[in-house]
């Protein structure tokens, strides 16, 4: 089944518009996450937001957004109030310049997703502005609103699509000289082609398969077999099912010993 869309709405350069669909480019979905539980019986811990003048529980419907005007003075918005201030940028990506490519510094680029046409009657519109872009290797500069925010996007074509790029703000970005001011020491010339050789010899194509998680991997091969460790109970009804979720917490143990085990091999390889 293909992934629902991450956000919806329109492309537009100048008179030209077409409907399209943003989807993340990213996921860390595959990976492992644990619940929290209470390590005598096994069952979950369940979060929930609490007043904090009576101790009571806060149901859902009470919740609201404030701003802070004092010490415990707010002032309350509702929901309807701050879907009334929702900004064009909401529903329509309007590409107003264009920058070259290589122009944008790394550090800017945040998370990626890809662009692409909704409804095949805006194909036409959504190809000529990329192969436009392609051809004059630039990428588009806007501005979306993700999450009730406004964030500055670049729009990159790539291949029949486009990815878009969101951006970090300027005052987000640390200036370098700020680290790098000190480090004023040459390197010895006569070591630099070693050094290049050496490099050389490390040179490969890059692969996906050079980022791999080990902890993960090691976590999914600790947690298989605390599955197969584990003894069926019986329940009320008398069918069988896995052993108390409170031995759970004896995988962290195990974890920490086989990354240590790891650390060990790969200094005794070295």
């Amino acid at each position: 089944m293909a992934p629902r869309p991450y956000w919806k709405g329109y492309l537009k350069l100048s008179l030209v518009t077409c409907p399209v669909a943003m989807m993340p480019a990213t996921s860390e979905s595959e990976k492992v996450r644990f619940h929290t539980l209470n390590k005598t019986t096994g069952n979950r811990v369940v979060s929930q937001y609490v007043d904090s003048v009576t101790g009571k529980p806060v149901k859902d419907e009470n919740e609201a957004k404030g701003y802070a005007r004092g010490e415990n003075d707010y002032v309350i918005l509702s929901d309807d109030e701050l879907d009334a201030v929702a900004l064009d940028t909401v529903k329509t990506i309007d590409i107003d310049k264009f920058v070259p490519a290589e122009s944008i510094d790394w550090i800017y680029l945040e998370k990626p997703h890809y662009l692409m046409p909704d409804d095949p009657v805006g194909y036409e519109a959504f190809a000529v502005i990329r192969d436009a872009m392609a051809a004059d290797q630039v990428v588009g500069v806007s501005k979306l609103v993700v999450g009730r925010r406004e964030r500055a996007v670049v729009l990159e074509p790539r291949g029949d699509g486009i990815v878009l790029w969101t951006l970090r703000f300027g005052d987000e970005v640390r200036p370098e000289d700020a680290y790098f001011e000190d480090i004023d020491e040459r390197s010895d010339p006569s070591l630099a082609p070693l050094v290049q050789e050496l490099i050389k010899t490390k040179t490969k194509r890059w692969s996906p398969t050079m980022v791999t998680d080990p902890i993960q991997e090691g976590l999914l091969a600790v947690i298989e077999e605390k599955k197969k460790a584990l003894k069926p109970r019986k329940t009320a009804k008398g069918t069988k099912e896995t052993a108390p979720a409170s031995n759970v917490v004896n995988i962290m143990d195990a974890l920490r010993k086989s990354v240590e085990a790891e650390l060990k091999n790969k200094k005794g390889a070295a």
